[in-house]
C-alpha cells in the first residue's frame, strides 16, 4: 500500500457504514450493466434506495431479508432512473464478481461498523 493511500483515524470514522436489511430487491432494467434496485431498513436511519451490480451471484427473492454493510452517508447519486441514497459493500474478486458483506449474525438494523 502506498504511503499517500494511507487514512487518518479522523478520515475513517467519516465513513458510515451500517447495518441494514434489504427489503426488496429487482431486476433494474433501466441501468447499462446488469444490476438490481433495492430498499434496505437501516432501523432509526430509515429506508434507503440503492443499485447493485451483483446478479451474478445472487437472485431478487435470495437477498430479501439479508442484512449487509451499507455506507449510509454519501451523497445521493442519480442511477438511472433512481436517486441512490447509500452503497452496499462488497468484495469484488477476479472475475468481478461481488460477494456482500454481512453480519455473522442477525443484528440491529441501523448498528454502526467500525
Amino acid at each position: 500500500m502506498e504511503e499517500n493511500n494511507k487514512l487518518s483515524w479522523n478520515d475513517f470514522m467519516k465513513v458510515e457504514m451500517r447495518i441494514g436489511t434489504i427489503l426488496t430487491a429487482e431486476v433494474f432494467k433501466e441501468v447499462k450493466n446488469p444490476a438490481y434496485k433495492m430498499q434496505v431498513d437501516f432501523g432509526e436511519y430509515g429506508i434507503k434506495k440503492t443499485s447493485a451490480q451483483i446478479t451474478k451471484l445472487y437472485q431478487p427473492e435470495d437477498l430479501i431479508g439479508k442484512q449487509v454493510v451499507a455506507v449510509v452517508n454519501f451523497p445521493k447519486k442519480q442511477v438511472a432512473t433512481m436517486m441512490s441514497e447509500c452503497l452496499v459493500m462488497g468484495g469484488i474478486d477476479d472475475n468481478k464478481e461481488v460477494t456482500l458483506i454481512s453480519p455473522e449474525r442477525n443484528i440491529k438494523n441501523g448498528t454502526r461498523i467500525g
